[in-house]
């Protein structure tokens, strides 16, 4: 068995992947450990608590989406960058383990506000960000708070009737078309 690190993504990959296949409720600390090859003592140690652990394997996942997020969208600018950086989440939403931390568990578990939080720090800058550069205009709360609606829903169809993603990208471009046609008023 390996000590758990400062820089250790094992035992939040593990975190991630349990949780987003089981869901919140079915994972044990135990499996969680036992996949990272650590101790369930030193994940006690390091996290404290089951759901302190699920908060930090959801950060886990913000940040590698938000790189897939960066890389996708670096390349490009304005509303080009903002429509790759949609398409990257829709993407992710198609992976079920993704869906069930982000739109199903996080909610549950953190609350509301503390996922909020955690997504702000991540993709939802990203794309507040994204629509700041976008459009020229710094107030862009209405726009992204319609945005990321239109996302998570996007995502939760996604798994009902994984066939409906062409439906679905063609739909967050409409909104994206409409943004860029009709900018904020001042």
């Amino acid at each position: 068995m390996r000590a758990l690190g400062e820089a250790d993504d094992s035992l939040l990959f593990a975190a991630a992947e349990t949780f987003g296949r089981q869901g919140y409720a079915a994972t044990s600390v135990d499996e969680v450990a036992r996949l990272a090859g650590v101790g369930r003592g030193a994940v006690h140690h390091r996290y404290g608590t089951k759901s302190a652990l699920f908060r930090s394997a959801l950060v886990f996942r913000q940040r590698r989406l938000a790189e897939r997020f960066v890389s996708a969208s670096s390349v490009r600018i304005g509303w080009d960058a903002l429509r790759a950086g949609c398409a990257v989440m829709l993407d992710a939403y198609r992976d079920a383990g993704v869906r069930r931390m982000l739109l199903i568990d996080g909610p549950a578990v953190l609350g509301p506000e503390q996922l909020r939080a955690v997504e702000d720090a991540y993709v939802g800058d990203l794309l507040r960000r994204g629509l700041q550069q976008a459009t020229g205009d710094r107030d862009v709360e209405a726009r992204l708070s319609v945005l990321r609606g239109a996302l998570a829903e996007a995502g939760l169809l996604l798994a009902r009737d994984p066939a409906a993603l062409g439906a679905l990208e063609r739909e967050i471009e409409s909104l994206l078309d409409a943004f860029q046609r009709n900018p904020a008023p001042a």
